[in-house]
C-alpha cells in the first residue's frame, strides 16, 4: 500500500469519463489498497480513482459502515431529494450546497468481478452520488447552487 497524491481541480484528468475496468486482477486490489490508505489520510468520506490520477471507474467509499469498493458502479434508481454541504478532497478549501437524491440503488462489481447491488440512504446517498460523479468527469462545483470558501484553520 501507498499513499496517492490527490489531483487538484483544474487537472484535466478529473473532467475525463473514466473507463471500465476489465481487468480484476492484482494490479487493481494494488489500486484499492492506496485508495483506501489515501481516503483515510486525507479524512475523507470517498475517494474516485480519478482523484488520484487514474482514469479508471473504481470507487471507495467509507461512511461509518466500513470501506465500499465500487468497480464499474451504475446508478439504477433514485428517489427523494436532499439538500446539504458538500466538499471534495480534489477542491480543497472550498465547501458547496449540492442537492442530490435521498436514496438510490447501484449496481457494481467488487475487485473480484463478483456482480453486486447497493442501496444507500441519506449521507452515504450523498457519497455515492458525489463518487460516481467523478467517474463521468463532473465535479460537485459544476452542481452546487452556491460555492464557498471554508474558514482557515486556526494554526495557533
Amino acid at each position: 500500500m501507498s499513499l496517492r497524491y490527490v489531483v487538484q481541480n483544474g487537472d484535466p484528468v478529473l473532467r475525463e469519463k473514466c473507463a471500465e475496468v476489465t481487468k480484476f486482477d492484482k494490479e487493481l486490489a494494488a489500486l484499492l489498497a492506496d485508495m483506501k490508505e489515501t481516503v483515510r489520510a486525507e479524512n475523507g468520506a470517498g475517494l474516485a480513482a480519478p482523484q488520484i490520477g487514474v482514469p479508471l471507474r473504481v470507487v471507495v467509499i467509507d461512511v461509518f459502515e466500513g470501506f465500499f469498493e465500487l468497480i464499474n458502479p451504475v446508478i439504477i434508481s433514485q428517489k427523494g431529494e436532499q439538500s446539504g454541504a458538500e466538499g471534495c478532497l480534489s477542491v480543497k478549501g472550498k465547501q458547496g450546497t449540492v442537492c442530490r437524491p435521498y436514496k438510490v440503488k447501484a449496481e457494481y462489481r467488487d475487485r473480484h468481478g463478483k456482480k453486486h447491488k447497493l442501496t444507500a440512504e441519506g449521507f452515504f446517498a450523498r457519497a455515492v452520488c458525489h463518487e460516481l460523479d467523478h467517474l463521468d468527469g463532473v465535479l460537485y462545483i459544476d452542481k452546487a447552487d452556491e460555492v464557498y470558501d471554508l474558514p482557515a484553520e486556526d494554526n495557533g
